[in-house]
């Protein structure tokens, strides 16, 4: 009951407040659906929405067009460095969105490193800003969503399949295409799926690069910051509209799915296969330029991080300038960030500790609906979770406005689900007989618990903790609307930073954000002994 107190509390009261406060009107306080009329007639509204619409999907298709050929080729070919082009590809996944912005901005900006290269041969090249800039990210960043699902759905399919429709007089592209992608649809839509809800609910994209092209969240978030002196009745609308949208992309990914039969024996596998000449060259190139690319950004935001600064002004050669102004003038950024994804980690910790097993060893309604709603976090943008918050938590005797409790709140249920998925995983293998076994010996519950199983589910609950430490320490929709100048994190300083063209503190904050991602990606990798699935 207590664990069904705090998701009520923490995750369905902020909600259920967002979505009554877009039926009110800030004037009078009398319900009304004037807000959606509004938001629906508005031009400039409309075009957000369109805007959020034609990203999601342009990026989700991107993800979709590097991901599935990837992981077609790692689970069929005999490539070189396979365990590292793995790794990359996690690495791109778990860097924050915003940093490959940034990146890009500095190589192909207004006056980013290529861009003035190519200038000095008298060549111009498309600007980086507007949707070319939101889809490449967006392609880039989720595309090892689609990668780590569908390539597994590969090495699984009974190879006679394809063997028959080759005997048939398929060509290769026709049976990939009629044959072995259908058999892996399900894993495809879901990373799919996974690309358009999170490109949709991104803050920090399209609003460092997208100039223009302005989308759902960065209305969001300028209209509640213009509506901060009444009720953020329009941002919460607008709130709502992402949510919506997120949950017709799931249904309809489930109504896809529903319609036909995926399921084939695990017997007669395909092995990866040697290939030679021409083919070889074409796929090991293939396979690097997408992780290379995925990973450039970082390369570059560690190497500018280095380079000398006067100010906002590279000025060429190498030092530490910048690390030295994030020591001296802003470690508050850095110590907060780490004390809140911290003291967030510990509490996931702990719940998701307690909510596995009530899902694994209490099977029944409880469990089963604790198990289904545990997905919402995952479809709720950051920004409408930081607006329900603030309007929910903003009175006596829970005023907890502008303090550092109620970012550790938010990162705490924004997380929850990566340590509980990881947890549960852990304890599906654990044998009941081994618990009951103790049980037998005369030790309570709690002790059977304590010392048996949590020993057992150990490399699970630190796998699920690195995860939600990284995405934690990473966050920066949420936390952009209720920090204060105490409570700042280096995700916000790095945005703010970028906004001001203080290039130098943004590089080295981001380095130190990545750096702490690296160790725990290995940390994960270790534990979960190169398992790609610990990082779903």
């Amino acid at each position: 009951m207590l664990t069904l107190l705090t998701i009520t509390v923490l995750l369905f009261v902020p909600i259920g407040k967002v979505f009554l406060l877009s039926f009110v009107d800030s004037e009078t306080g009398q319900l009304t659906l004037a807000n959606y009329t509004k938001i629906l007639s508005h031009k400039y509204y409309v075009t957000a929405l369109k805007n959020t619409i034609i990203v999601g999907v342009l990026g989700m298709l991107g993800a979709c067009l590097l991901g599935v050929p990837l992981a077609y080729c790692m689970s069929r070919y005999q490539l070189p460095g396979k365990a590292l082009i793995s790794t990359l590809a996690v690495l791109a996944l778990v860097s924050p969105p915003f940093i490959g912005a940034y990146a890009w901005i500095m190589m192909f900006g207004a006056n980013g490193v290529v861009t003035n290269w190519f200038k000095f041969f008298g060549i111009s090249v498309p600007t980086i800003y507007g949707y070319t800039g939101i889809v490449l990210v967006f392609s880039l960043k989720f595309y090892p969503f689609v990668y780590l699902m569908t390539e597994s759905a590969f090495s699984s399919i009974n190879k006679s399949l394809e063997e028959a429709a080759e005997n048939l007089g398929c060509t290769a592209f026709q049976r990939f295409k009629q044959v072995t992608l259908p058999l892996v649809f399900p894993a495809v839509s879901t990373g799919a799926i996974l690309s358009f809800v999170l490109s949709i609910a991104d803050f920090g994209t399209p609003s460092i690069i997208g100039r223009k092209v302005r989308t759902l969240s960065t209305v969001a978030y300028s209209q509640y910051t213009s509506e901060l002196g009444g009720p953020p009745t329009l941002a919460v609308t607008i709130s709502m509209l992402m949510i919506v949208i997120s949950i017709i992309g799931v249904l309809l990914q489930r109504y896809i799915i529903s319609k036909k039969r995926y399921a084939s024996s695990l017997t007669n596998l395909s092995k990866p296969v040697k290939i030679r000449g021409w083919r070889f060259l074409l796929v090991t190139v293939f396979c690097y330029t997408v992780v290379l690319c995925s990973v450039l950004p970082s390369i570059v935001v560690v190497y500018t991080s280095f380079l000398e600064t006067n100010g906002p002004v590279f000025t060429g050669g190498f030092g530490l300038n910048s690390y030295s102004r994030v020591l001296h003038e802003i470690s508050r950024a850095v110590v907060n960030s780490f004390a809140f994804a911290g003291a967030a980690v510990l509490f996931i910790t702990l719940v998701s500790g307690m909510i596995s097993y009530l899902i694994v060893r209490r099977e029944g309604r409880v469990s089963g609906f604790l198990d289904t709603i545990l997905m919402v976090p995952y479809l709720v943008p950051g920004i409408v979770m930081a607006i329900g918050f603030v309007t929910t938590f903003n009175r006596w005797p829970v005023d907890l406005v502008a303090t550092s409790a109620i970012i550790v709140m938010v990162l705490f249920i924004r997380r929850l689900p990566y340590g509980v998925r990881s947890t549960t995983s852990s304890l599906r293998q654990v044998k009941p007989s081994i618990e009951e076994a103790a049980a037998s010996l005369g030790a309570s519950p709690f002790r059977v618990f304590s010392f048996v199983t949590v020993p057992l589910i150990m490399p699970g609950i630190i796998a699920g903790a690195m995860m939600s430490f990284i995405t934690a320490i990473n966050e920066l929709s949420s936390t952009l609307i209720l920090y204060t100048g105490k409570t700042i994190t280096m995700p916000v300083h790095i945005y703010v930073s970028v906004l001001d063209g203080e290039y130098g503190i943004a590089a080295a904050l981001s380095t130190i954000l990545l750096a702490s991602t690296g160790v725990c990606v290995f940390i994960v990798f270790w534990l979960s002994k190169g398992r790609k699935s610990a990082f779903l």
